[in-house]
């Protein structure tokens, strides 16, 4: 089965937590902090493996977590740093954060690697903490949590040669000639609804990839018919082999057949318009082919179009003209550089591999609830999650400067706060004591 969408959940690795500890050795009285710090937790990592050609392993696992980092040691020793978990994707495969629309990466060089989800930072041990005042904490922080967030893939398949043209046109049985694939072929429209890969060997000692693409219908480039899924993997294509029924046995036109999938394709893309083409004039072995290449010709060269396209005539069930096909698709492949496979297609500017960390926004909002007060800030609400303000007093002090120097007290005064008064942060409560310290309300 051929998967070339998935949604999936990736998060890092929660940090190890810091410990608190002590020296206790022998003729070394009053030895001081030495808790050590927690590991970072691991990454989760995509790496690209030439090896894989569909999202097939993501449809049956769908969440991916890093490990945890381990907690810290006595006698200040670091705990381990998690190990980064790596996940192989196929060449070709967009990233996208689900939540912005942002495109995180376009991942095409095999054994590229990108970041997805980091590893939350270890927290630091007590004697990180030790200063000329307080000689001697008894508190240490927590792990960070590692980043979370639903991401979606998208594969567009990677080959030199792309086989377009409506449904029928013969577009699968060449690619079962030419290569080892075995494509499904049926005397019926959409036979082919994912995209085929073969090997071809030329017979001189050149080969390419060669893709079969499901059959293309006016409207395409709304989602029509098969739609968009048929034209992402175009755009991946270096040249293109646009096959047409030159019988005319479905009842359409060639010219016309010809003249509504270029359309398709520049209406998706605009780049689609000028990518390389070979006219692949099938099915010569039929009645009234020969007459309906002939006026196929005088239709382009009224045009002007007969120069900038090649036309090869052929026949996918005798064999004729396909050896003089791959001639030509391997003479125009090696005019375009493989460079033009990986550029970016389509909304170039929004596209991006790597990213700057932002800067933590450390803005606050305060307001008045019920009988007391409360305060919103995500930059907070993390803070507290690394300091642990149940078990310590010097910790819960030094939250309470924190939130000083921010202004969050300041700013709590502005709107009438008093001493006793309760002020909620996300599930927690505090009393309020004017010109002092928060402290914790049980």
């Amino acid at each position: 089965m051929f998967v070339d969408k998935a949604k999936i959940f990736v998060k890092g690795g929660d940090g190890g937590n810091g410990i608190v500890s002590y020296r206790r050795e022998k003729y070394v009285p009053n030895g001081g902090p030495a808790g050590g710090d927690g590991g970072k937790g691991g990454d989760v990592i995509f790496r690209v493996d030439s090896g894989l050609r569909t999202l097939m392993d993501f449809r049956y696992q769908k969440h991916f977590k890093g490990e945890r980092g381990e907690r810290g040691k006595v006698k200040t020793m670091h705990g381990a740093n998690a190990e980064d978990m790596i996940v192989r994707i196929p060449p070709g495969t967009v990233i996208i954060d689900d939540d912005s629309g942002e495109i995180i990466a376009d991942m095409t060089q095999n054994g590229s690697e990108i970041v997805v989800a980091k590893g939350g930072r270890g927290g630091r041990g007590n004697c990180r903490f030790a200063t000329a005042s307080n000689p001697a904490p008894d508190f240490a922080e927590n792990g960070e949590e590692g980043a979370e967030r639903w991401i979606i893939l998208e594969l567009k398949v990677m080959a030199d040669v792309g086989l377009v043209g409506f449904p029928s046109v013969g577009k699968s049985t060449l690619l079962s000639v030419v290569s080892a694939a075995q494509p499904k072929i049926g005397a019926y429209h959409f036979t082919t609804i994912s995209p085929n890969l073969g090997v071809v060997d030329v017979g001189d000692g050149r080969s390419f990839v060669m893709a079969d693409l499901p059959g293309l219908i006016e409207g395409a480039h709304e989602g029509v018919g098969l739609g968009h899924d048929f034209l992402r993997h175009v755009e991946r294509t270096r040249i293109i082999l646009h096959v047409l029924d030159m019988s005319g046995s479905e009842g359409r036109d060639p010219y016309e057949d010809w003249v509504t999938i270029n359309n398709e394709l520049e209406l998706y893309n605009p780049a689609l318009a000028e990518r390389p083409q070979i006219i692949v004039a099938n099915k010569m072995d039929m009645p009234d082919s020969e007459d309906n290449l002939a006026l196929f010709r005088e239709q382009l060269a009224a045009r002007g179009d007969e120069i900038e396209h090649k036309i090869v005539p052929m026949s996918s069930l005798t064999k004729q003209g396909v050896q003089e096909l791959l001639y030509k698709a391997a003479d125009l492949l090696e005019t375009v550089p493989e460079t033009r496979q990986i550029e970016e297609v389509r909304d170039v500017a929004e596209r991006k591999v790597y990213t700057l960390d932002k800067e933590e926004d450390r803005s606050f909002k305060v307001g008045k609830e019920n009988e007391g007060f409360y305060v919103e800030s995500p930059y907070i609400e993390k803070f507290m999650k690394r300091v642990n303000l149940n078990n310590s007093y010097d910790a819960i002090m030094r939250f309470a400067r924190t939130l000083r120097m921010m202004g969050v007290d300041a700013e709590l005064r502005k709107i009438g706060a008093k001493d006793g008064d309760i002020v909620r942060i996300a599930d927690f409560t505090f009393e309020f004591f004017e010109g002092s310290d928060f402290y914790y309300h049980e």
